[in-house]
């Protein structure tokens, strides 16, 4: 599987992988707040056995069959996790 992969510009360890090149549009409004203006890293191609620093690529591979995204959460993910959370508080009606 093709997977491209962009750095966040607003918080440092956060990625986002994408199945789809294309793909920043369609992420949630909270994941882009989060993101910034993503910055494209680098394209891979994905197979269940591939090394990847943090992450486990049979998950990486499963999020982006089932929702188009996976995203690499920083270090202080509780951080980002409640800006988050907030956020789409935010959004509801």
């Amino acid at each position: 599987m093709q997977c491209h992969i962009y750095r966040s510009s607003v918080r440092e360890g956060l990625y986002v992988y994408l199945a789809d090149p294309d793909g920043l549009d369609a992420l949630p409004a909270p994941v882009t707040k989060q993101l910034g203006q993503a910055e494209f890293a680098m394209s891979i191609e994905l197979t269940p056995d591939r090394k990847l620093g943090q992450e486990d690529a049979a998950t990486v591979i499963e999020n982006l069959e089932r929702v188009g995204y996976h995203l690499q959460m920083p270090r202080d993910i509780e951080s980002v996790l409640a800006d988050i959370a907030r956020e789409v508080q935010t959004l509801r009606p």
